[in-house]
């Protein structure tokens, strides 16, 4: 079941719409968090920007697509179709399309794209039944056709931004504990004095020569 949408600018990482949570899930508010981390990985180059599937633990996987500088991502049960879960992403795409992106890139508050959240939950429910005859159709198109998605563990996305994290704060400490080195001023002492240290170098050697001779 499709359980969690939320669309966002890539170039920002902002989430700007959502679709209606699933009731019965105790854990909305933690996955919501989820997929806002997801948003800002993407618009970090964190992760790629093409289809991709991100695993979680409890029988759930997130995926998410990107076009014209917009995310698409949804929370799914495990054993729910992948290729209908993005079947339903290329259904928000289109229907996104038709909306001037000018009006979205204007967007501020977190959220606040409220014309978009009807046309998720109007799609969403085009997609919560795998076994109309509908999405049976999608499924059985093209069969043997395999779906290019890359695959990825929250888990190691998480490790790899803690990490991340923590090799830039290294680099400020040690940035902030010497910081006459890598500053502007070092630069042009250094482009200022370096000429000349090297000539009063050569000349005291070629002098410390002609007195051993």
């Amino acid at each position: 079941m499709v359980k969690l949408t939320v669309v966002g600018r890539v170039n920002d990482g902002l989430p700007i719409s959502q679709g209606p949570l699933y009731e019965e899930d105790g854990d909305n508010t933690i996955y919501k968090q989820h997929a806002e981390f997801l948003l800002h990985e993407i618009s970090m180059a964190a992760l790629p920007p093409s289809a991709t599937t991100i695993l979680l633990p409890h029988h759930h996987c997130f995926n998410y697509v990107v076009k014209n500088g917009v995310c698409f991502i949804t929370l799914c049960d495990a054993l729910y179709p992948r290729k209908l879960a993005f079947h339903y992403l290329q259904d928000l795409q289109k229907e996104f399309d038709k909306i001037d992106l000018s009006l979205v890139k204007q967007i501020t508050k977190p959220y606040s794209f409220i014309k978009f959240n009807n046309i998720i939950c109007n799609i969403r429910r085009q997609y919560i039944d795998t076994r109309t005859q509908a999405n049976l159709s999608k499924l059985k198109a093209n069969h043997k056709q395999e779906l290019h998605v890359h695959t990825e563990q929250m888990s190691l996305v998480v490790e790899w931004r803690r990490r991340s994290d923590m090799l830039e704060r290294m680099m400020k400490a040690h940035k902030s504990a010497f910081p006459v080195w890598g500053s502007e001023s070092l630069e042009v002492i250094a482009v200022k004095w370096t000429p000349i240290t090297i000539i009063f170098i050569v000349s005291f050697v070629l002098l410390w020569s002609s007195f051993k001779q």
